[in-house]
């Protein structure tokens, strides 16, 4: 089986002015089914452009990216945009619309992919039964807490069936006994669901809920441990 996602000698430069700065520097790595991977770095350390990429928001400028087995730099912006939709991006901002219930924001993510209207509410109560909204799905944003947005988003994440789910800081925005639930259900999915999880963070503490940790500074991975809390 091919990996969900595979980095070759990726690199992605960009022009400030006349001067090129290389953000990512001939990076190797993979995703394979079932993992849960955090990307951990400070400022500046290539995570953000590396989540670009991956989350196929930009493509590489040499190098090989495969996502689901697709090189995407060899894409056009229309085939861009379809890769996207099997990738389940959940934000440290919600981004939930505030007019719509719970259930009615995770069928616009279907609704966007072309899916069956009947589909649609189908899947999307299953899921928000699955994040424990089962009672709350006809509420909107503002009648739930953070945590209650985030499991909407992480709902919604996975509303198109996606290859993994990339997360980036997604605790970021709610408090610590919210944050140990958010990661519990994040838990659940990658180990009961066999959702692939990559989670990028500038938290040492979070990433270290992974089962790997990929380490970055100054556009290249420093280092890629499994275990690595459990000896630190």
């Amino acid at each position: 089986m091919s990996a969900i996602v595979e980095a070759i000698d990726l690199r992605k430069t960009y022009m400030l002015g006349k001067i090129p700065v290389e953000a990512i520097r001939g990076i190797n790595f993979k995703v394979e089914t079932g993992d849960f991977i955090s990307i951990l770095g400070p400022s500046g350390s290539g995570k953000s452009t590396l989540l670009n990429l991956i989350g196929a928001l930009d493509k590489p400028t040499s190098g090989v990216l495969r996502i689901g087995g697709v090189d995407i730099g060899k894409l056009n912006d229309n085939q861009l945009s379809e890769a996207r939709l099997k990738i389940g991006f959940v934000f440290q901002f919600f981004n939930l619309i505030p007019r719509l219930s719970a259930k009615a924001n995770v069928e616009l993510a279907m609704s966007i992919a072309g899916v069956s209207k009947a589909e649609r509410s189908k899947r999307a109560a299953g899921l928000l039964n699955i994040v424990g909204l089962k009672e709350r799905m006809n509420h909107k944003p503002s009648e739930l807490s953070g945590g209650q947005q985030q499991r909407v988003a992480i709902a919604r994440a996975l509303a198109n069936k996606p290859k993994f789910m990339l997360l980036d800081e997604p605790t970021g925005n709610v408090d610590s006994k919210t944050t140990i639930e958010i990661m519990s259900l994040i838990h659940d999915l990658n180990k009961n669901h066999g959702v692939s999880v990559l989670m990028v963070t500038h938290d040492k503490k979070l990433a270290c809920e992974a089962k790997r940790i990929i380490q970055m500074v100054d556009g290249k991975i420093e280092s890629d441990m499994m275990n690595y809390c459990e000896s630190n």
